[in-house]
């Protein structure tokens, strides 16, 4: 039976991840934070199965403090894990968090490495992003050769990912057996109002600007099925693109409001609307005290056209990528199911 520690389990990823692990025969413990809930672990199993209690009642939930190297250590001990699946990120958009953000991602995948080194796990995966590749030439796709130029543009979580990924590089060097995939933009369901998955709830409040911006999307369920694949093959000291379409930004909001029978994007923000956007939305957020709803970084990749390759994972694992048209109506269905009621009948998010 396969011993395996997940890390971020209560995420979308590490969240679908279990779901994924635990239909094979295998044992299954979840690192999580004190703070957070493994509840929406449960909702996220209901959207696959009619029974999500049986299969969450198999997960080893442990609480440990992944900035505690000691902690790590002792968490993997006492698991008893040889595979360890390392999915757990902090994200923020909130300009005073960005260097606590690099430091937290950096300190916590050197305390993972070096745990895995210490206790000599067989093999570990580390969940990265396309965020940390390279920019590709003019008119060509991003690969997992792209080389790496630091940037204004580059957000302080692609800073976060890229030195992560240095600490998984120099785990390598060490010996240690190590993949990384690189996701996309992720679709999948739950967690409607923050990460990718709030596209759907922005959507369905009404959406009526689009901009020329180009970038990838990768369902959910491709990303911890190839994550898997790769943990079980004789494939190590790589990385891999995670992607399966390239789509404007256009597109995807389209697809997404046809699915949830609202009205697509019809106007286009040019460059000048997009600045004023920001700037109001930077004041909004000084005012509110709240996370701005649009940032330095989202402007940026709003007119950005940066397309993936996908070609080596499907090369090396002969990989069929889910269609996000599949991939979007799937979770639309499971959005509008989830809608809560008023008291008054009308649907609200």
């Amino acid at each position: 039976m396969r011993k395996i520690l997940v890390t971020g389990g209560t995420g979308l990823v590490g969240s679908h991840l279990l779901y994924h692990l635990l239909q094979k025969e295998a044992h299954i413990t979840a690192l999580r934070r004190s703070s957070s809930n493994p509840e929406m672990v449960r909702k996220i199993f209901s959207y696959y199965t009619a029974d999500p209690d049986s299969l969450f009642r198999k997960i080893t939930w442990v609480v440990a403090d992944l900035l505690d190297p000691e902690s790590v250590i002792e968490s993997f001990r006492e698991s008893g894990c040889e595979e360890v699946f390392h999915c757990a990120a902090m994200v923020s958009f909130r300009a005073s968090d960005h260097k606590k953000m690099i430091s937290n991602n950096v300190t916590v995948t050197e305390n993972i490495v070096n745990a895995c080194r210490e206790l000599g796990i067989r093999k570990m995966c580390y969940v990265s992003s396309t965020a940390a590749l390279g920019s590709p030439s003019e008119g060509e796709e991003v690969t997992e050769e792209s080389i790496w130029k630091p940037s204004s543009a580059r957000s302080a979580y692609a800073f976060s990912k890229f030195r992560s990924e240095m600490e998984v590089w120099r785990g390598i060097e060490e010996g240690l057996q190590a993949v990384i995939v690189n996701p996309s933009i992720i679709l999948g369901p739950g967690f409607w109002n923050k990460g990718s998955s709030s596209i759907f709830s922005a959507v369905y409040k009404g959406m009526k600007f689009y901009t020329n911006g180009v970038t990838g999307y990768v369902d959910v369920r491709d990303v911890v099925q190839i994550m898997d694949l790769l943990m079980l093959s004789e494939i190590a000291g790589e990385r891999f693109i995670v992607s399966s379409q390239n789509l404007s930004y256009r597109d995807i909001f389209t697809m997404i409001a046809r699915e949830l029978g609202k009205e697509p994007p019809r106007y286009y923000a040019n460059p000048t609307m997009t600045y004023t956007a920001w700037i109001f939305s930077s004041i909004l957020s000084r005012i509110t005290f709240r996370d701005p709803m649009l940032t330095k970084e989202m402007l940026s990749a709003s007119r950005s056209i940066i397309m993936f390759s996908n070609q080596k994972i499907k090369e090396r694992l002969g990989y069929q990528f889910i269609p996000i048209q599949e991939t979007v109506h799937f979770v639309a269905r499971k959005f509008l199911q989830d809608l809560p009621m008023n008291t008054d009948g009308k649907e609200k998010i």
